[in-house]
């Protein structure tokens, strides 16, 4: 087992170094902790082979989380990240397979995620199966105050 300590430890080098602060999409350490404070949300971890990080005890870099919050049937994916030196090497597609079998476990029956327009992981998401389902005009802002679309997207796993 994991402890949310050594999680989060775990999860702050991916995240600063997969996201591009130009978007601003980045979570920090004091929201990343407090999201997984509550038992509806679940992190999973992998190391650059594709393999679970589920121990403290394992002095293996994680390249790759994925962060995710359920509810009755439903589950929304709020972070994906892979390192940039990881990237196209299926670390993607792992974790959202790992996220699938994790949320069915759970009784989820749809799994939901919004990005913004032009994110380069839509391709990741639309292999995975995920359709777009709606968009919020002007939702993001980015760090020099243009605004950009999002797309909502959702995927059935039963």
């Amino acid at each position: 087992m994991i402890t949310r300590t050594a999680l989060v430890d775990r999860i702050m080098p991916v995240m600063e170094a997969a996201f591009d602060p130009t978007y601003g999409e980045a979570w920090n350490r004091r929201q990343i902790a407090d999201a997984l404070t509550m038992p509806s949300t679940h992190a999973i971890l992998v190391d650059a082979s594709g393999n679970r990080i589920e121990s403290d005890e394992e002095e293996i870099e994680a390249a790759g989380f994925v962060l995710s919050r359920h509810a009755a049937d439903e589950e929304e994916l709020l972070l994906i990240a892979v390192v940039p030196n990881a990237r196209r090497s299926g670390l993607g597609d792992t974790l959202i397979k790992a996220l699938f079998e994790s949320a069915k476990s759970r009784g989820v029956a749809r799994v939901f995620l919004e990005m913004r327009r032009g994110n380069p992981a839509e391709h990741l998401y639309r292999s995975a199966g995920f359709e777009p389902i709606g968009e919020r005009s002007q939702y993001y802002r980015m760090s020099n105050g243009t605004r950009i679309d999002a797309i909502t997207f959702s995927r059935s796993i039963s």
